[in-house]
């Protein structure tokens, strides 16, 4: 039962990246195939590299297609001309719906990182545990960025991998006291109220003038 509610807590995270990559891929005007590819990157690019740093090899987007093969379709639904003609032809439509799923999909990933490092024996480091979570979080939209041309958004957003790192903090003690569940909810819940209250109340960290 926890391997499936697993692999159904990643696949959400999946879906919610790979619309946040094909959607930054359409606003850059790329083509069928860029916008595939963003989104892919986006959706598996964090768990790869989660699974490279806990010596998962080769990583489990390659030994499980299902992974690439929802973010590829998902990104292609994206690329439908009604679905774009409503990302674009409405006043704030894109930015409201590429906010929210980024943030699910950071809020999602952060926690599944934990949840990887923990199921593979590193529960004792704490480092190691927020760590891996962050970067399971950031790393696909980190490879996004830089292939769209972008600053990636974890060195200027407001409040982006702050957030990351508090909702690992929050899913760590979660973990200890209340166990996994708990800790996943809460964990993903932090991130993703953090991300929508920094959009909405502004929220930056300090920047060089």
């Amino acid at each position: 039962m926890q391997e499936k509610l697993f692999l159904l807590f990643e696949l959400i995270g999946t879906v919610a990246f790979a619309v946040s990559g094909a959607m930054v891929a359409l606003s850059k005007k790329m083509d069928i195939f860029g916008v595939a590819v963003l989104g892919l990157v986006t959706a598996v690019g964090g768990g790869a590299i989660r699974d490279i740093v806990l010596g998962i090899t080769p990583p489990a987007t390659f030994r499980n297609p299902i992974y690439a093969s929802v973010a590829i379709f998902v990104s292609l639904l994206v690329f439908i001309p009604a679905v774009r003609r409503f990302l674009f032809d409405k006043s704030g439509v894109y930015e409201k719906i590429l906010l929210v799923m980024d943030s699910l999909g950071l809020g999602i990933f952060t926690v599944v990182g934990i949840e990887s490092a923990y199921l593979s024996g590193f529960g004792d480091s704490i480092f190691l545990l927020i760590f891996v979570g962050v970067i399971t979080g950031v790393g696909g939209g980190i490879i996004r960025d830089v292939l769209a041309q972008d600053t990636p958004a974890v060195l200027v957003r407001h409040f982006y991998a702050t957030a990351s790192i508090i909702g690992a903090v929050v899913c760590i003690i979660l973990w200890n006291f209340f166990g996994q569940s708990a800790a996943i909810i809460g964990g993903a819940g932090t991130v993703l109220l953090l991300r929508l209250m920094a959009a909405h109340f502004h929220w930056s960290l300090p920047k060089a003038k």
